[in-house]
């Protein structure tokens, strides 16, 4: 072959083939905003409000709690797994008084994978960790590393937020003769949970308006001007080979 259409050949291949690497290139540094509004278990009367986001394997999350019994620490995960649900209210529990535990809502929300600790290690190795926990209604906000897995779990929906700690008899104090499914030297109320709600993706809405060249905006979590691009990058290399078609056809 000609080498003048060996380069033109090899030109022509190498236009097309860019725009296949540019939308990879763009998700990987995305970061996703999150959000989560939590009601009651147990008839515990504690509600709170989430936000947060994850990027790459940081997560960012605070929680703004109400209802909470003072002076206690409240035990706060973040689960994943069974439905990535929560359950209802109402739900009957296994507990000896017909409290709601924290075996009973497995099958819901999963087991923790993430200990929102005040400090310090935040694996499920320290779910338990009640002098890490924050204390009745503080709030409470923290950036801490989780695993790819479970990063990209929660950056899909799956996560489900849930407060632990229950005045059931109103006595002010975690007691109560009915011990914890956990640990069997805790009173259940000290563990069983008062609140939950899903962690959402936050909806992002899209801004109004044709996009200009190189404004970021995005389709599809790629970026536009990475689209246009993609787009006449590979017209060009369409062309390169529609010439060298032409000119073997008048040649032969």
């Amino acid at each position: 072959m000609d080498p003048k259409r060996t380069l033109a050949l090899a030109a022509a291949l190498s236009l097309a083939a860019l725009p296949l690497a540019a939308p990879a290139m763009a998700s990987t540094s995305s970061s996703t905003d999150l959000t989560g509004s939590l009601t009651q278990l147990n008839d515990s009367g504690v509600t709170a409000d989430v936000t947060g986001s994850i990027s790459g394997t940081e997560l960012t999350i605070s929680i703004t709690p109400s209802g909470l019994l003072a002076g206690a620490p409240h035990a706060q995960h973040i689960h994943i797994g069974g439905t990535n649900s929560c359950p209802s209210n109402d739900t009957e529990g296994s507990g000896a008084d017909g409290a709601l535990q924290v075996s009973d809502a497995a099958g819901s929300y999963g087991g923790i994978a993430v200990s929102l600790t005040t400090e310090g290690d935040s694996s499920p190795d320290s779910g338990l960790a009640v002098d890490r926990f924050p204390v009745g209604d503080a709030s409470y906000s923290r950036t801490l590393e989780v695993s790819p897995e479970v990063a990209q779990q929660i950056a899909d929906g799956d996560g489900v937020v849930v407060l632990h700690g229950v005045d059931l008899n109103g006595s002010g104090s975690y007691d109560g003769d009915v011990v914890s499914d956990l640990d069997p030297s805790l009173p259940e109320e000290a563990t069983d949970p008062a609140a939950c709600g899903t962690l959402d993706v936050a909806s992002m809405a899209m801004p109004g308006g044709g996009a200009d060249a190189g404004d970021g905006g995005t389709a599809g979590g790629v970026p536009t001007a990475s689209l246009v691009g993609g787009a006449a990058l590979a017209a060009a290399g369409g062309a390169g080979l529609l010439a060298l078609r032409r000119r073997r056809s008048q040649e032969v």
